[in-house]
């Protein structure tokens, strides 16, 4: 069984996601900039995610580029997968190596499939302006992060270019104060898939927040959502269009019971296979 998990916002929590105060107890430190305490997890999120049964390969699948990702020490030190999800789906690490071989095959995709990012940000020329934009990066030489003033967004004339971006290849996703513009060819469903067929013929178990999660969420078997976030929010527009289990709790603590469910679709699994085995015997 494989549980895939986006982090920020779903395991791993900044300063201005937790919803609650940073002193509040059972919060754990997940990751130092600069010397600086910047993000957050759960102490009993952890130590669920450390004692899940060996036949559950835990990967992180994060937007994050690998350098952000290998910020998070939890990860690096104290739950250190053998596989890891980056970049939105662009990159595979391996071992704590980057697979190559998938990075040279996702720009292999977007040379056929996407406009260059370039072209996406000649798109969005006329729109961008340091009024709400307070900076942009290119992730990885992937897809494009912008830090945001979202309350300065000027909605429509964006929803107009995200239209467009479409026909580009090309998606959107807004998550607290950045937006995300991803090749449709990058992302997290095709990336777990391919370590899937290394693994086998497994089920999956995903939890996420954001709609950049939601083509994993929407191919693994066993899903669910924090209840904050872009799905939660999509939820609460067009619940029919979002199948998936939500937690009580929103913030930080939320982490917890998704932990606790990955634990009880584990031992649902294995009471369904000895019951299985039961029959088979008699």
């Amino acid at each position: 069984m494989i549980y895939a998990s986006d982090l920020d916002q779903t395991l791993v929590y900044s300063r201005r996601a937790l919803r609650i105060p940073e002193d509040t107890p059972g919060l754990v430190p997940a990751e130092w900039i600069n010397g600086k305490l910047s993000a957050f997890m759960s102490a009993y999120a952890l130590e669920r995610l450390q004692s899940l049964p060996q036949d559950i390969v835990f990967m992180p699948v994060t937007t994050r580029t690998v350098e952000q990702y290998r910020r998070i020490h939890i990860f690096q030190t104290e739950c250190i997968p053998k596989y890891a999800v980056t970049s939105n789906g662009g990159n595979i690490i391996v071992d704590g190596q980057v697979d190559e071989e998938w990075n040279l095959h996702i720009r292999s995709l977007l040379r056929r499939q996407a406009a260059t990012p370039e072209e996406v940000l000649d798109l969005f020329d006329d729109v961008l302006s340091p009024e709400w934009v307070i900076n942009q990066r290119l992730c990885d030489e992937l897809f494009y992060a912008l830090l945001i003033e979202r309350d300065k967004l000027p909605m429509e004339r964006i929803a107009d270019k995200i239209r467009v971006l479409e026909t580009f290849g090309w998606e959107s996703s807004i998550q607290g104060r950045k937006l995300y513009l991803v090749p449709s060819a990058v992302n997290k469903r095709d990336a777990v898939e391919h370590i899937r067929q290394r693994i086998g013929d497994v089920p999956v178990i995903a939890s996420g927040d954001s709609l950049l999660d939601r083509c994993l969420l929407d191919f693994a078997q066993h899903a669910i959502a924090p209840s904050h976030g872009e799905l939660h929010v999509e939820r609460q527009r067009v619940p029919e269009l979002v199948p998936y289990q939500f937690t009580e709790q929103f913030g930080a603590f939320a982490a917890d019971e998704i932990l606790d469910y990955v634990h009880r679709i584990h031992n649902d699994q294995q009471i369904q296979i000895n019951h299985a085995v039961i029959r088979e015997t008699v």
